[in-house]
């Protein structure tokens, strides 16, 4: 088991930005790639961003490729998502979700592809 747990959502304007954060509990986070994903009311699941177990390697959706960068620091056991430039269309409940990986790589973009899932995290982007 991988828990979870996001935060640094919240309300925000146009324009602006917010870093959310999942904090990871166990001793084997960098054994995991880790990936966030979003669910717009009404809407599917769709895949933000992800970051390989070093680091290294990281893949974003186009939607959102320029706006929001991944990162992570497998000492604090922590992965952020810094968004910036947020449009109304952003506006969703964000997820964090980790995959068991061997392999140092950021490929997995399905939602079924992952392990542990966070509760989510409210983003909304007012206009």
């Amino acid at each position: 088991q991988v828990p979870l747990v996001e935060s640094g959502g919240g309300l925000v304007q146009a324009g602006g930005s917010l870093r959310l954060s999942c904090i990871a509990s166990g001793r084997t986070f960098s054994s995991y790639a880790v990936g966030w994903f979003r669910q717009a009311a009404g809407k599917e699941r769709e895949f933000v961003a992800t970051i390989s177990r070093s680091g290294r390697r990281t893949y974003s959706a186009a939607s959102v490729k320029g706006r929001f960068t991944i990162s992570r620091d497998n000492a604090e056991n922590t992965v952020y998502l810094q968004m910036n430039s947020l449009r109304p269309e952003d506006t969703a409940l964000y997820y964090c979700a980790a995959k068991s990986t061997i392999t140092d790589e950021a490929k997995w973009t399905i939602r079924d592809e992952y392990d542990y899932w966070g509760q989510g995290t409210q983003v909304t982007v007012s206009s």
